[in-house]
Order: C-alpha cells, then sequence, then structure tokens
C-alpha cells in the first residue's frame, strides 16, 4: 500500500487502510492513536532493502513509538531494537525481540539496568563516558561475562536540526569526542569485563539531508583506521538513525539516498556488521491522532480557538519542539490538500479560517497548531493530526491528572485496541495502597 493510499479521504471521509477514521473514533473514544500496519511493514522495508548491500542489523527506536504491539509487529518483520532505558528493554523483550538484536544506548544506565541487559544476552552497549564503560567493566566482572561494546563518538557535527534533538555537536551530553575516544580505547583494550568492537555515532533527528552523515563519517573511519592499527577489533559500525520524514506532504529525501550518500564510507570502514538505528522514519507516518472538538471559542481580541480533547500531554511535540503537524477533519468533501505548510493562509477552492487549535490542559502552551487555515469546525467534528506516530503516544503523560489516550492498530479494514484508554483508577492506582 502507497503512502497516500493509507491515510486518505474517500467520498469526503477520512480512512486509515480499510477503515474509517470516524467509526475508529465511535467505537474507541477520543483522543486515540492509530496506527497503520501496513505502513508500518512498508517503511521498514524500505530502510531494509535501501541499506541492503551491507549486512545491516535495523535496530528500531524503541522511545519513538513503543507499544509492545507495534514492536512485535517490527520484531516478526525481522527487525532489531535501540533502547534507552531498562524498562524500553523490557519492552523489546516482551515483545518477543532476539536480545542479540538489541543494542542499549542513552548517556545514564545505571548499574542495575547494566546488569538486567547483561543477564539477557544484549547485543551490545553505546557507551557515552568513560565513567559509564568503567561501570559496564565493573558490573560485567562482578556476573564473570565480558560486555560487548561500542563507543558513541561525538563527531561535533552540527545536523540542522532542532536545538533539543541535535545530538552530534560538542558542548552536547551526548557521546565521546573523537580524541578522548581514540585514549579511552586504548586504555580498555586490557579490561577483563568489556571488549571494544564498534564505534557509534547519532546525530539528532529529524535530519533533512545527507551531508551531515558524510561529515561524520569522514572523521569517524580514520578513527576505525586507526583503532585497528592500535590492536582493537571494531568490526561493527552504528551509524544512529535521525533520517527525516515529511510533516507537510512535500518530499523528502528516500532512504536509497542516505545510503548511497555514505556507500563509499561504509566500504571504507570494512565493518561486517553496519547497525542503523530509525525510529521516526518508520512510525512517524504510520500514525495519526484523532480528537474531537469540545468548544469553538471566539474572542473580543479577534482570536478563534478550537478546543479539543486532545492536549500537550498527549501530543507534546508542537509545545516542546514548535513542531509542526498537518491537522484537517476527519469528514471533507475536498479532502486535504496533498501539501499544506505552516505559514499557509488558505487553499484554492476550499474555505477555510485561520483557529489556534488547542486543548484543555491550563498552560498557554498547550497547543496543537496555532494560526492554522481550517475548514470551519464546530463542537463534535472529529479532527486528525497527522504524522504523529513517532514521538506521539511515547511523549505523552497525565500532567493535569489526565488519562492517556487508546492505541488502535489497523489492519486492512480490521481494526484493534492496543492499549486501552487509561481510567481514573489508573492514575491513582501506584499511590492508593499508601493513602
Amino acid at each position: 500500500m502507497a503512502d497516500d493510499e493509507t491515510f486518505c479521504y474517500r467520498d469526503g471521509e477520512l480512512y486509515c487502510e480499510g477503515a474509517a477514521a470516524e467509526r475508529i473514533a465511535e467505537q474507541y473514544g477520543t483522543p486515540c492513536y492509530v496506527y497503520s500496519t501496513a505502513l508500518l511493514r512498508e517503511r521498514f522495508k524500505r530502510i531494509r532493502q535501501a541499506f541492503a548491500q551491507w549486512d545491516t542489523l535495523v535496530c528500531f527506536s524503541v522511545k519513538s513509538c513503543a507499544n509492545v504491539s507495534i514492536l512485535k509487529l517490527l520484531a516478526q518483520a525481522g527487525s532489531g531494537f535501540d533502547a534507552v532505558s531498562g524498562g524500553e528493554l523490557y519492552r523489546a523483550l516482551v515483545a518477543g525481540a532476539d536480545p542479540e538484536k538489541i543494542v542499549f544506548a542513552g548517556v545514564g544506565k545505571t548499574a542495575g539496568e547494566i546488569e538486567y541487559a547483561l543477564q539477557e544476552g544484549i547485543l551490545m552497549f553505546n557507551v557515552e563516558s568513560r565513567a559509564e564503560l568503567e561501570a559496564i567493566n565493573e558490573v560485567a566482572d562482578r556476573l564473570g561475562v565480558r560486555a560487548r561494546v561500542a563507543i558513541r563518538v561525538n563527531p561535533d557535527i552540527d545536523p540542522r536540526t532542532h536545538e533539543k534533538t541535535t545530538t552530534g555537536k560538542g558542548g552536547t551530553k551526548f557521546g565521546i569526542g573523537i580524541d578522548e575516544a581514540e585514549k579511552l580505547a586504548g586504555e580498555a583494550a586490557g579490561w577483563s569485563g568489556v571488549e571494544l568492537r564498534g564505534i557509534h555515532i547519532h546525530l539528532g533527528s529529524p535530519i533533512y539531508s545527507t551531508e551531515p552523515y558524510e561529515r561524520a563519517l569522514a572523521k569517524v573511519v580514520p578513527l576505525i583506521e586507526r583503532l585497528r592499527a592500535a590492536g582493537c577489533r571494531i568490526d561493527r559500525l552504528n551509524i544512529g538513525g535521525g533520517f527525516c520524514i515529511s510533516y507537510t506532504g512535500e518530499a523528502t529525501p528516500p532512504p536509497q539516498e542516505y545510503a548511497a550518500a555514505v556507500e563509499s564510507y561504509l566500504e571504507k570502514s570494512a565493518c561486517a556488521v553496519i547497525i542503523i538505528e530509525p525510529g521516526r522514519y518508520i512510525a512517524g507516518n504510520a500514525g495519526m491522532l484523532l480528537t474531537r472538538v469540545i468548544y469553538r471559542k471566539e474572542t473580543q481580541f479577534g482570536k478563534r480557538f478550537i478546543i479539543c480533547d486532545a492536549a500537550m500531554n498527549d501530543l507534546v511535540r508542537p509545545t516542546l519542539y514548535g513542531a509542526f503537524h498537518r491537522l484537517w477533519p476527519a469528514r471533507s468533501e475536498e479532502g486535504m490538500p496533498q501539501v499544506v505548510l505552516a505559514e499557509q493562509e488558505g487553499f484554492d477552492g476550499i474555505p477555510t479560517e485561520l483557529v489556534d487549535v488547542v486543548g484543555p490542559v491550563c498552560e498557554n502552551g498547550d497547543f496543537l497548531a496555532r494560526a492554522r487555515a481550517l475548514p470551519r469546525l464546530e463542537a463534535g467534528d472529529l479532527l486528525a493530526v497527522f504524522d504523529a506516530g513517532a514521538y506521539g503516544f511515547s511523549m505523552s503523560s497525565n500532567y493535569n491528572a489526565r488519562p492517556r489516550a487508546a492505541e488502535v492498530l489497523v489492519d486492512g479494514p480490521e481494526h484493534r485496541l492496543i492499549r486501552h484508554r487509561e481510567t481514573y483508577g489508573d492514575l491513582v492506582g501506584p499511590e492508593r495502597q499508601f493513602m
């Protein structure tokens, strides 16, 4: 199924695959996240095929979309997983992941998390500091095992994405500088609990150009050569994730373009295994958030507000990053324009008005869209927030004591609940026994 056939309008009604959005909302309520099985599988297939000329392990980024049913779907398709906490590791294992296809990243792994990962037999750790490598060595020694590790290098490259999602620049908390990494690798060669097997980079997300990857690998490949010359067995190169998706409907670089741009560097690295860690590319366009309009509000100050039952606690990206998501009514005789831009004030042939789409949370920063051109919406109308499959539900919270949304997985005309809507009882469950 092509991308533009997955979430599309038929006779004025929005569908996900073969299921009508309105009927999904009626059955499961709103707000709810809706995911496409077909598009999740297709996006995983595309990125794996783009890097197929190498022995590439695709490790889906659990943090981007952590529902165990979705992780299970990807595991069955052959995916590995990138975990950044013990909880993410647990989710992946519950979903049936092969531990030998799991990499564990993150700057603050605790001794308990390290022990858990070693006991489960994960593939390797991405190490972010000397202190962390020492901790892994100590835990591994205590358990009588050797931990496979990759040093996460900070190549001091600006990927030109949002400052809060930039991770490959000097001055961020992520990774180890190249000179420091080379020194640490030499020192750790004699440690009994760790085995240095790889180099890892992750520059940030989303990255709309191949050029940052090329500049980073131009620094990293010579490091690999120097480490090998010093006796280190480096046979795995992890180039991270961050591959872009379109939030506007405009074309973006496909995975093949990224793969072609880094081909010469990957070949020169002579690594037996290449690892990539996509999350957004696989899940982002494969999910949408459905929300009902509660009220329409027009003020004496000239503002029009569409107040919905979804809020910043359900989708924090617009508030946190100023992120743009396309929004459109689930019923629209004209369908939705193919391309919707942030500053667009209208569309030919479609009557619209400029509105702020907001939620019920008691913060002025609670919004899904500002100054957005939309067809007139009234209380009870269903609104779809597109391209919300990555960092949508996974970043949601219970702020304002709001139960988190339901999650629904669509497969052709069929759909099923994969996470029930939280209840008020769920909110106080961990506290009730202490009253």
